[in-house]
């Protein structure tokens, strides 16, 4: 069997399952050697991972919403690896591999916190993960975001970095003018800048391994 299992095309119901793995995962074992006995790992796992959250949303609101699902073993929260706060994603386990299939099912795109929640099979968690993979600490997609999120953390990119800001030079007769075609994207978690960051969840705890 191959990867080509997860992608195949079956019309033996007349909607998309949800308890499959996302094209993230997807995207992720195909660079991966060992991919495809993840995707099988994850598929009875008892661990899911929960992104999008809030900053603010707390240990106690994310069982009452996930425990809904089945028995909660542990919440592993998602921390700035600097600060050691929260940064908007978690790890939860549950008691059994179909619990955790409910919780993809029923509560994927649910809203908690006025954030709309993602939520993947993981092949499980390992000591490490919870920690950001951002350069200030916190998550890439965060880094890499230009609108204002006060759930998370405001501005990510400094005013002057942005897309559309003018960036100061000068001109023969040394005026001071406004360029906004200088823009360079800032760099992902390796340090190159990757065009069209805007596919389904890039987030850090899954980057590097």
């Amino acid at each position: 069997m191959s990867l080509e299992e997860f992608d195949e095309v079956k019309y033996d119901h007349s909607t998309k399952r949800l308890d499959t793995p996302s094209r993230y995962l997807l995207r992720k074992a195909r660079r991966n050697p060992n991919g495809l006995q993840e995707l099988r790992e994850s598929m009875k796992s008892s661990t899911i991972y929960v992104g999008n959250l809030s900053f603010y949303t707390s240990e106690e609101q994310i069982y009452e919403l996930f425990s809904k699902c089945g028995t909660i073993k542990r919440i592993i929260m998602g921390l700035d690896r600097f600060k050691f706060t929260p940064c908007g994603f978690c790890f939860i386990i549950y008691s059994c591999p179909d619990e955790a299939l409910n919780a993809v099912k029923y509560l994927s795109d649910t809203k908690l916190d006025e954030k709309t929640i993602t939520i993947d099979l993981d092949p499980g968690f390992e000591d490490g993960r919870q920690f950001g993979r951002g350069k200030s600490g916190g998550q890439v997609s965060d880094e890499l975001r230009f609108d204002f999120d006060a759930s998370r953390g405001g501005f990510a990119i400094p005013f002057a970095e942005r897309v559309g800001a003018p960036h100061s030079r000068f001109d023969n007769s040394g005026n001071s003018q406004s360029n906004t075609n200088n823009y360079i994207p800032p760099p992902d978690a390796m340090g190159t800048f990757r065009p069209g960051f805007d596919e389904e969840r890039e987030d850090d705890n899954y980057i590097p391994q």
